[in-house]
């Protein structure tokens, strides 16, 4: 069950290829969300601590390692290629949440607890909480996804594979009785099924074109 979660870890990181190939051949996020990316990122930055500190862990930390290094390529595409109006904004998200929030909550832990053991049992709450926040990244192109009626700014592999990925350690984590395991990916399994319902729904409805062409203007690139 370990192994199978992980390989899905692995597959939730690579999910987004298809996207950024779309974007570096375009030039322009257009309205993609940055988002989900540099949430994922965070997450995957204090996994990795997590497992480095605590012993018996070193899946959790090659797996999220990867995450680091998947994440942080899709990041830096992102900010070549983000519109300018938008670029003040992405720089500061990743920042605050890629940098910032990192930092604080490593020495914050290992400052405020004496025991090695306290100082894991508190990063590993932490990144429990952050993986509530991954799962439900995704759902901030909803509002691109209603007002255009298309799903085309609504990546599908990775709301599904975080889907599969929660559902997978969900289950993992109520054969072993862990509450800490349970709940963000309990709550990752629910977000996910909600992301699915929403791309199914308006997978086949009739793009409204003016609220594309409307939300695309600001992000198209000016012909010199």
């Amino acid at each position: 069950m370990i192994i199978a979660g992980n390989v899905i870890s692995v597959l939730v990181f690579l999910s987004p290829v298809e996207t950024f190939w779309k974007i570096v051949k375009r030039r322009s996020t257009e309205e993609y969300e940055c988002l989900p990316y540099i949430c994922t990122l965070m997450g995957s930055l204090l996994w990795t601590y997590y497992g480095i500190v605590t012993p018996g862990e070193y899946l959790v930390s090659t797996v999220n390692g990867f995450g680091v290094l998947a994440e942080s390529i899709y990041v830096l595409i992102f900010l070549f290629f983000v519109p300018k109006p938008r670029i003040l904004k992405t720089v500061a998200l990743v920042l605050a949440l890629n940098v910032i929030f990192p930092v604080i909550m490593i020495v914050g832990t290992r400052t405020a607890f004496g025991y090695a053991k306290t100082r894991s049992n508190s990063m590993g709450f932490i990144c429990a909480a952050l993986n509530i926040i991954m799962y439900g990244s995704p759902l901030s192109a909803i509002k691109t996804v209603v007002k255009t009626r298309s799903v085309k700014y609504m990546p599908f592999w990775l709301s599904f594979l975080l889907f599969l990925n929660g559902a997978i350690w969900a289950v993992y984590a109520l054969l072993l009785h862990d509450v800490f395991l349970l709940v963000p990916n309990g709550m990752g399994f629910f977000l996910g099924t909600v992301q699915l319902l929403i791309y199914t729904f308006y997978r086949n409805a009739k793009p409204n074109k003016e609220d594309e062409e409307e939300a695309l203007a600001p992000s198209l690139p000016l012909l010199s």
